[in-house]
């Protein structure tokens, strides 16, 4: 649930809400809601654009490095 835990901090840092964020990566805010709370995980291009929105690495995502 590392990835839940990384969007939600990531978002709040940004200060943008789910809606704005769904936009951004190309998925609604129901999407973005889901991956938050560890219902669904994003598929690996959402994965992808992600982190390049936030600029951080994928492996930073996935909780494969801090």
């Amino acid at each position: 649930m590392i990835i839940s835990n990384r969007i939600l901090e990531l978002r709040k840092e940004k200060g943008i809400s789910q809606a704005v964020l769904g936009q951004a990566v190309g998925v609604n805010a129901r999407a973005v809601s889901y991956w938050e709370m560890g219902i669904n995980e994003p598929k690996a291009s959402y994965i992808v654009a992600l982190a390049k929105y936030f600029g951080v690495s994928t492996d930073y995502l996935l909780g494969l490095e801090d």
